[in-house]
């Protein structure tokens, strides 16, 4: 009798532990590898935390970009989720040989929140020089800034292994510094009411797809577009304890049951 009882119990426990909600006990990370674009020599490390309580934490670092300048970064993507991935030379329309933000959004979307130090982070803020990023005197650049719940924008999270984290600002003619000089004004300012930048502060610098074990689905395009392959996803700590209480539960029932058979039957 006290067998049986102890496994209705250990049944009981085990199916109330699989029934927990076992993907709200953890934060989602995502990463990208970035890559350079427009010849630039960037290469870097993104990580994007979904955080339980609706923020989102960022961590950025990098290497290669013009030093002591800012550099305009952002997570680009669409509310909807959609097919993108990291631009080529295929999609350098005027042929210059450099890929301007236009000629490049249609790959890597638009801009989905500003990677600011401060302040606001919406695409309004997606030119904010004076509040992004500066790298240092040898181009390096590490960035972490955790965003709270208001500033995260919609869709953002349910589509976070669809998104692209991409660095502007690029130094074609080797002076350390964005002039216009280099390739002239930049028309993606011009058309945010910002005349007169010069295009090398927003051209695209690198780029990354994200990828990760808490990705809801791969990178599109694999490795050749800044994204890494997948992990396959890993067993849920709860589940696993639920699998084991059941299976113990198992081995309670077949092994009482035969004491209880050979008691009878001795």
């Amino acid at each position: 009798m006290i067998g049986k009882r102890r496994s209705a119990v250990t049944l009981a426990l085990a199916l109330a532990l699989l029934s927990l909600p076992v993907s709200a006990a953890a934060d989602t990370t995502v990463r990208a590898r970035l890559v350079e674009q427009n010849r630039s020599g960037v290469r870097g490390t993104a990580a994007l935390t979904a955080l339980r309580g609706g923020g989102l934490k960022v961590v950025i670092h990098s290497s290669g970009l013009v030093p002591g300048q800012p550099h305009a970064q952002h997570i680009h993507g669409s509310a909807g989720g959609g097919h993108f991935m990291c631009p080529t030379l295929k999609n350098d329309t005027d042929g210059d040989g450099y890929l301007t933000n236009e000629e490049a959004t249609g790959e890597y979307g638009t801009i989905f929140l500003a990677l600011t130090t401060k302040g606001g982070g919406s695409p309004l803020d997606g030119l904010a020089v004076d509040r992004m990023p500066v790298a240092d005197s040898k181009g390096r650049l590490d960035y972490e800034r955790t965003f709270p719940t208001a500033m995260v924008p919609d869709g953002l999270v349910e589509h976070l292994s669809a998104l692209h984290v991409v660095q502007h600002g690029i130094d074609v003619n080797g002076n350390d510094k964005y002039d216009v000089a280099g390739l002239g004004v930049s028309t993606f300012a011009e058309h945010l009411g910002k005349p007169g930048v010069p295009e090398e502060a927003t051209d695209p610098a690198s780029c990354g797809v994200v990828s990760g074990a808490g990705a809801a689905e791969p990178a599109r395009h694999g490795v050749e577009t800044g994204g890494e392959p997948v992990p396959p996803p890993q067993p849920a700590p709860l589940a696993i304890a639920g699998a084991v209480l059941l299976l113990l539960a198992a081995v309670v029932l077949v092994f009482g049951g035969r004491r209880g058979r050979a008691r009878r039957t001795g």
